[in-house]
């Protein structure tokens, strides 16, 4: 078999191999770009983290000399986060706050803390020579 044929063969499997990676890593900036907008700084980092091997997948394209799926999965992971971050900035300095989740905004707000020590007079289960007898 030749090197031609080999390649030819590889590349059809390589290609859409690459372009689902390139999809995958594309809906991967979108999350991420949506979570910098709603302050979910986790939310971020997780979409981030699924990209980076989603945008190493799309690197196998490149195996058939087609570079487009890791440059669109680059620039898509590119482009939403400096378009979250324009966005984020605009209701920042705008003073547009997202509506908050019913569970959050039916918790209580802090309460208040006393600066005096606690009155019990035991020992913390930590500090004393056997916790397992702690009772």
């Amino acid at each position: 078999m030749t090197t031609w044929r080999v390649a030819s063969d590889l590349a059809a499997i390589m290609v859409p191999i690459g372009v689902v990676g390139a999809v995958i890593a594309g809906l991967c900036a979108l999350v991420a770009g949506i979570a910098i907008v709603r302050r979910a700084s986790g939310l971020c980092g997780g979409a981030v983290g699924i990209w980076i091997p989603a945008a190493m997948l799309s690197s196998v394209a490149g195996f058939a000399n087609q570079w487009m799926p890791l440059l669109l999965s680059s620039a898509a992971l590119v482009g939403m986060l400096a378009i979250g971050a324009v966005v984020r900035g605009v209701m920042n300095a705008k003073g547009i706050e997202l509506p908050r989740r019913k569970a959050d905004a039916d918790a209580p707000a802090e309460a208040p803390t006393t600066a005096s020590a606690p009155t019990t007079t035991s020992v913390p289960v930590l500090a004393r020579s056997n916790p397992v007898r702690a009772a």
